[in-house]
Order: structure tokens, then sequence, then C-alpha cells
């Protein structure tokens, strides 16, 4: 009898101890995954220490069970847990029996999202994803990336920026477009107001300011061209690069001799288009802009790799999803031949046989970076002027959740399992 007793004592403490916990589930049971991760935001900025659940059920989140946070679940309508089929503790049996972990989010990370003036949150998918989540940002551009502010935030975004000073590379298709003029103007009177000889030489600066901020402990996002930009920026210091139409002086002849590789986070050996009538940086796009291969969405598709939950902690929450496969999207740099990446990089996703990765991670210094390639997960090929992507109805999208991924790992602290 005594032991039966305590058998139903260790029963009731065990669901007392369930009911006191929220699942947040991220497999297919979600009604809306984005807006998922905007919860889980929501409560740490609300000092609520959040669980995430790594590999259990698509990364799965859990966390006390606060009214409030019950309240924002069924604004928001996001799909969540509080009995059921299993207990606490047998969610945790599972996770150490198996490829899982759990990481603690603590902390919400400030976050900055680097973009021009006047850009509206649907000319950039970061913006869109944090919008449609509910997380709040700052904006800053070049003043404030020249006047010390990075050190200001935990993680930044670079919109898909130029950092070469080509302006996009738009020069063929829309140099007499009077959006092109405008910001031609704008961006030359601003590198003449800070004292620089040019927007390429600006842009430059800008790029090495990025580049101490991640090697001092920075989280770095980027997407699209803002990825390959950046490094040919770095490794392009003290070397004319851009042709005359963008500067007023033409390339430097021996401007590829002259690359630093050194200086670059993620690429290397790379060489340059410098044609201003071609719309392409240099040979680290796959497929490259100026000749896509046209496979068409229904047949693009990429793999996100699988890590070792408890071993490779990074690179396991990076690729936290509810699918393996993931359907492709283009951008002006819609990817990155895997023969130019250095090799200390991380790649988290790839076309399996081919030369195009998708999703790379790596560290430089004291901090981190992450690219992935190509500019909206939602739109295949996107188009100046194309109508903004409405996530309402792509509120499972496995590529926005690699974005919002990258918001949540800086928040993370490795939890200490018992030996």
């Amino acid at each position: 009898m005594k032991i039966i007793l305590k058998l139903l004592v260790l029963g009731t403490l065990l669901n007392s101890l369930w009911g006191q916990k929220i699942l947040i589930p991220m497999d297919a049971a979600q009604t809306d995954h984005l807006k998922a991760y905007g919860v889980t935001f929501w409560a740490l900025e609300h000092d609520i220490d959040v669980e995430w659940l790594l590999n259990y059920r698509g990364g799965s989140f859990l966390l006390d069970n606060y009214s409030e946070v019950v309240r924002e679940l069924r604004l928001r309508d996001v799909t969540f847990e509080t009995g059921g089929a299993g207990s606490e503790m047998e969610i945790y049996a599972t996770i150490e029996a198996n490829n899982m972990d759990i990481v603690l989010l603590e902390k919400p990370p400030s976050i900055a999202v680097y973009s021009p003036p006047g850009k509206q949150p649907w000319d950039d998918a970061v913006t869109l994803a944090l919008s449609y989540a509910e997380v709040s940002y700052d904006v800053i551009w070049d003043a404030e990336v020249l006047d010390g502010k990075l050190s200001e935030y935990d993680w930044l975004h670079l919109h898909h920026e130029d950092f070469t000073g080509q302006y996009g590379k738009f020069y063929r298709n829309y140099a007499n477009a009077s959006w092109y003029r405008k910001q031609k103007q704008e961006f030359e009177a601003f590198a003449a107001q800070r004292g620089f000889a040019s927007v390429s030489e600006e842009k430059k600066m800008v790029a090495s300011i990025i580049r101490d901020y991640v090697v001092s402990g920075g989280f770095l996002f980027a997407m699209c061209s803002a990825t390959d930009a950046l490094d040919i920026a770095l490794s392009a210091k003290g070397v004319d690069i851009v042709a005359s139409p963008y500067d007023g002086t033409p390339v430097d002849p021996q401007a590829q001799k002259k690359l630093n590789y050194k200086r670059t986070m993620a690429f290397e050996n790379f060489s340059l288009i410098p044609d201003p009538m071609i719309y392409e940086y240099s040979d680290i796009d796959v497929p490259p802009s100026n000749r896509p291969r046209a496979r068409g969405a229904e047949a693009d598709y990429f793999t996100l790799f699988e890590f070792s939950a408890k071993w490779d902690p990074v690179p396991t929450m990076l690729t936290q999803n509810h699918v393996g496969v993931v359907k492709g999207f283009m951008g002006q740099t819609t990817g990155f031949n895997r023969n130019l990446i250095k090799k200390h990089v991380v790649v988290m996703g790839d076309v399996p046989g081919q030369d195009q990765v998708k999703y790379i991670h790596g560290n430089a210094g004291l901090g981190t970076f992450t690219f992935l390639g190509g500019h909206d997960p939602e739109d295949y090929q996107h188009f100046v002027g194309d109508p903004p992507t409405q996530l309402s109805l792509h509120k499972n999208s496995p590529g926005y959740r690699l974005i919002l991924n990258n918001i949540l790992f800086p928040a993370a602290k490795k939890k200490e399992r018992k030996t």
C-alpha cells in the first residue's frame, strides 16, 4: 500500500509539474510558426526564461505557464499545449536519449537592421519577418555605423545592400530611373560630407566597421547581395574595383591581384566582375544572376544538414525546422559557390550534388556570421517593384523559420547536463 501511495503521489507531482509548463510545438501541429518565435521573444522581454528543445518536435519551446503567456499565445493564434500525451519529465527523457538537447533562452538580444532610409519592411525578408512576428528592432544606416552605434546592439542584419559602391549593379537597366539617380546623388553627398573621395570608399569603411563589430563579439546575419558584397568590399581595401560610371575613375587594372582574402569572413579566391553592364559582382553567386539556370520553382529545393544537438548546438539551433528540405528562392545572390567558401565555415544547407550552397555559418574573432542566399523565401523570383509578400499566407514558411532561428541564437545559453 505504501508503494502504491508513493506512486500516486509521484504521478500527481508530475502532472502538477506539467501543468506549470507550456509547450509551444514547432512541428506540423503548429498553426503559425512565425508568430511562435514572436511569442518566445515576447516572453524573454518580460523576463520569462524559455527552454529551446533542439530537434524535439521541430525545435519546440517550453516555458512556465503564466496567464500572460497564454493570453499572448491566444491573441496571436499560436498553438500551445499544457498537458496530454506526456509529461515534462518524459520530454526531458526523450531528449536525453536522442539526438536532441536543450538550450536556455534568457535575454532578448537588441536588434539592429542595416537598411537605407525610406525602405519599407516588405523590401527585405528579415524586416518583413520581424514585423510579422512582432519583434522589435531599430533601423540604422551608414551614419550610425560610422558614428560607432553598432556596439549598442547584439544582433545585426544587413539589408541586401551593396558594400562595393556599385549601387547594386543596377546601372544597365536603371541608370536613368529617377529612384536610381536620386539614390546616387544622396549617397555621393553623404560620402563627401563624411570626407570620403567616393561612395565606394565610404562603403568599404562601413564594411570594415561591421567586420570589427563581429570580431568584437557581435552576431551578424545577412541575405542576398549583402553576403558576397560585404566580403568583396573587405578584400578590396585601398583598391579601386568599381568602374567609372560609379566613381568617375576606371577600375585598377591590377585590382584582382590586389584583393586581400585574409580580410574576408566567408569567401576566398573569388574573381571580380567589374563590368557595369553585367548584373553580378563576382563568381561567388551560384547560379550567376547574369546567367541564371532556370530550374523553376517546382524543381528548386535545398537540403538542411542535420547536426549533433549535444555537441554542435549552434548549427543545430540555426537549422531548426519542421522540414528537412526547403523550397529554393532566387536573389541577386541566390547561393554560394562551395569551392570559394573558406574551410572553417560550416555549411548548413545546400543543393545535394551541385555547387550551390545556400546557408552557411562561421566564427570571426569573438563573434559569428550567418549568410543565407536568396531574397525572399516565399517569392521565388523577386523583381524591383514587385508587391510585398503577405506572411499571413505563409505562417509556416520553412525559409522564414531559418531567419527567425537567428534572432533567438544570441539569447541561448547551453544548459548543463548531469553526468
